[in-house]
Protein backbone atom coordinates (compact mmCIF):
# COMPACT_ATOMS: atom_id res chain seq x y z
CA UNK A 1 0.00 0.00 0.00
CA UNK A 2 1.20 3.49 -0.85
CA UNK A 3 2.08 5.53 2.25
CA UNK A 4 -0.20 8.38 1.14
CA UNK A 5 -3.11 5.95 0.78
CA UNK A 6 -2.45 4.76 4.34
CA UNK A 7 -2.22 8.32 5.69
CA UNK A 8 -5.43 9.40 3.96
CA UNK A 9 -7.40 6.18 4.49
CA UNK A 10 -6.68 5.35 8.13
CA UNK A 11 -9.43 6.19 10.62
CA UNK A 12 -9.86 5.86 14.35
CA UNK A 13 -12.02 2.78 14.80
CA UNK A 14 -13.83 1.95 18.02
CA UNK A 15 -15.67 -1.21 16.97
CA UNK A 16 -13.66 -4.34 16.28
CA UNK A 17 -14.36 -7.85 15.06
CA UNK A 18 -13.10 -10.60 17.34
CA UNK A 19 -10.85 -12.03 14.60
CA UNK A 20 -7.35 -12.74 15.86
CA UNK A 21 -4.37 -10.81 14.55
CA UNK A 22 -1.90 -13.02 12.72
CA UNK A 23 1.39 -13.30 14.59
CA UNK A 24 3.33 -12.38 11.44
CA UNK A 25 1.21 -9.25 11.04
CA UNK A 26 1.67 -8.27 14.67
CA UNK A 27 5.41 -8.67 14.30
CA UNK A 28 5.38 -6.42 11.20
CA UNK A 29 3.43 -3.78 13.13
CA UNK A 30 5.86 -3.94 16.04
CA UNK A 31 8.83 -3.74 13.65
CA UNK A 32 7.32 -0.62 12.07
CA UNK A 33 7.26 0.94 15.54
CA UNK A 34 10.85 -0.06 16.21
CA UNK A 35 12.03 1.72 13.05
CA UNK A 36 10.55 5.10 14.00
CA UNK A 37 13.08 7.92 14.33
CA UNK A 38 14.31 8.92 17.78
CA UNK A 39 16.43 11.73 19.16
CA UNK A 40 20.08 10.69 19.10
CA UNK A 41 18.90 7.16 18.26
CA UNK A 42 18.16 6.69 21.97
CA UNK A 43 15.11 4.52 21.13
CA UNK A 44 13.04 5.10 24.30
CA UNK A 45 10.21 2.94 22.97
CA UNK A 46 8.77 0.20 25.19
CA UNK A 47 5.66 -1.68 24.03
CA UNK A 48 3.43 -3.87 26.15
CA UNK A 49 1.35 -6.28 24.03
CA UNK A 50 -1.90 -7.10 25.82
CA UNK A 51 -4.20 -9.97 24.82
CA UNK A 52 -5.49 -10.97 28.26
CA UNK A 53 -9.15 -10.01 28.77
CA UNK A 54 -8.73 -9.04 32.42
CA UNK A 55 -5.82 -6.73 31.64
CA UNK A 56 -7.74 -5.17 28.74
CA UNK A 57 -10.65 -4.53 31.12
CA UNK A 58 -8.33 -2.77 33.56
CA UNK A 59 -6.87 -0.70 30.73
CA UNK A 60 -10.38 0.30 29.64
CA UNK A 61 -11.07 1.39 33.20
CA UNK A 62 -7.81 3.39 33.27
CA UNK A 63 -8.93 4.93 29.96
CA UNK A 64 -11.98 6.46 31.61
CA UNK A 65 -14.37 3.70 30.59
CA UNK A 66 -13.47 3.39 26.92
CA UNK A 67 -14.79 -0.16 26.86
CA UNK A 68 -14.19 -0.71 23.14
CA UNK A 69 -10.59 -1.44 24.18
CA UNK A 70 -11.81 -4.78 25.57
CA UNK A 71 -13.17 -5.88 22.18
CA UNK A 72 -9.90 -5.48 20.30
CA UNK A 73 -7.95 -8.75 20.05
CA UNK A 74 -4.68 -6.92 20.80
CA UNK A 75 -4.00 -3.76 22.73
CA UNK A 76 -0.61 -2.08 22.66
CA UNK A 77 0.50 0.16 25.49
CA UNK A 78 3.14 2.48 24.07
CA UNK A 79 5.58 3.65 26.71
CA UNK A 80 8.56 5.98 26.88
CA UNK A 81 11.66 4.87 28.75
CA UNK A 82 12.63 8.34 29.93
CA UNK A 83 16.08 7.35 31.23
CA UNK A 84 17.19 6.17 27.80
CA UNK A 85 16.74 9.65 26.37
CA UNK A 86 17.54 11.73 29.44
CA UNK A 87 20.92 10.03 29.77
CA UNK A 88 22.00 12.04 26.76
CA UNK A 89 19.58 14.99 26.71
CA UNK A 90 18.74 15.56 30.37
CA UNK A 91 15.41 17.06 31.35
CA UNK A 92 14.41 18.01 27.80
CA UNK A 93 15.03 14.42 26.74
CA UNK A 94 12.82 13.08 29.54
CA UNK A 95 10.08 15.71 29.15
CA UNK A 96 9.92 16.09 25.38
CA UNK A 97 12.17 14.00 23.15
CA UNK A 98 11.10 10.61 24.47
CA UNK A 99 7.43 11.64 24.05
CA UNK A 100 8.05 12.78 20.48
CA UNK A 101 9.92 9.56 19.74
CA UNK A 102 7.21 7.27 21.07
CA UNK A 103 4.57 9.33 19.25
CA UNK A 104 6.46 8.70 16.00
CA UNK A 105 6.47 4.97 16.79
CA UNK A 106 2.74 5.08 17.53
CA UNK A 107 2.07 6.72 14.17
CA UNK A 108 4.05 3.97 12.45
CA UNK A 109 1.88 1.42 14.28
CA UNK A 110 -1.31 3.02 12.98
CA UNK A 111 -0.08 3.16 9.40
CA UNK A 112 1.37 -0.35 9.38
CA UNK A 113 -1.77 -1.82 10.91
CA UNK A 114 -3.95 -0.08 8.34
CA UNK A 115 -1.71 -1.24 5.48
CA UNK A 116 -2.21 -4.82 6.72
CA UNK A 117 -6.01 -4.49 6.88
CA UNK A 118 -6.38 -3.74 10.59
CA UNK A 119 -7.91 -0.81 12.41
CA UNK A 120 -6.59 1.16 15.35
CA UNK A 121 -7.47 4.03 17.64
CA UNK A 122 -5.03 6.36 19.37
CA UNK A 123 -6.07 6.62 23.00
CA UNK A 124 -4.44 9.39 24.95
CA UNK A 125 -7.24 9.94 27.46
CA UNK A 126 -6.24 7.68 30.33
CA UNK A 127 -4.99 7.83 33.88
CA UNK A 128 -1.26 7.46 33.36
CA UNK A 129 -0.48 6.13 36.83
CA UNK A 130 -3.27 3.59 36.65
CA UNK A 131 -2.22 2.41 33.18
CA UNK A 132 1.39 2.10 34.36
CA UNK A 133 0.19 0.00 37.29
CA UNK A 134 -1.92 -2.24 35.04
CA UNK A 135 1.09 -3.13 32.86
CA UNK A 136 3.60 -3.14 35.74
CA UNK A 137 5.67 -0.40 34.12
CA UNK A 138 8.91 0.13 36.05
CA UNK A 139 9.80 3.52 37.47
CA UNK A 140 10.87 5.89 34.71
CA UNK A 141 8.76 4.19 32.03
CA UNK A 142 5.78 6.35 31.14
CA UNK A 143 2.68 5.15 29.23
CA UNK A 144 2.09 7.57 26.35
CA UNK A 145 -0.66 5.92 24.29
CA UNK A 146 -2.97 2.93 24.29
CA UNK A 147 -3.66 1.46 20.85
CA UNK A 148 -6.29 -1.25 20.35
CA UNK A 149 -5.80 -3.20 17.10
CA UNK A 150 -8.19 -5.48 15.26
CA UNK A 151 -10.22 -6.01 12.12
CA UNK A 152 -12.64 -3.09 11.77
CA UNK A 153 -16.35 -3.65 12.39
CA UNK A 154 -17.11 -0.09 11.24
CA UNK A 155 -15.87 2.31 8.58
CA UNK A 156 -15.93 5.86 9.90
CA UNK A 157 -16.11 8.78 7.49
CA UNK A 158 -13.15 11.06 7.07
CA UNK A 159 -13.13 13.84 9.66
CA UNK A 160 -13.00 17.49 8.64
CA UNK A 161 -9.52 18.97 8.41
CA UNK A 162 -8.42 22.57 8.74
CA UNK A 163 -7.30 23.80 5.28
CA UNK A 164 -3.54 24.07 4.67
CA UNK A 165 -4.02 27.78 4.00
CA UNK A 166 -4.94 28.23 7.67
CA UNK A 167 -2.13 26.17 9.23
CA UNK A 168 0.89 26.66 6.95
CA UNK A 169 2.97 29.79 7.42
CA UNK A 170 5.82 30.98 5.21
CA UNK A 171 8.98 31.99 7.09
CA UNK A 172 7.04 33.39 10.12
CA UNK A 173 3.55 33.37 11.57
Amino acid sequence: MDVFDAINGRRSVRTFKRDAIKNDDLEKILEAARWAPSAGNRQPLEIVVVKDEAIKQRLAQAARGQDFIIDAPVVLVICANMARTSSRYGERGADLYCIQDTAAAAQNIHLAAYALGYATCWIGAFDEREAAEVVDAPSGVRPVAIIPIGKPAEKPNAPQRIPLSEIVHEEKF
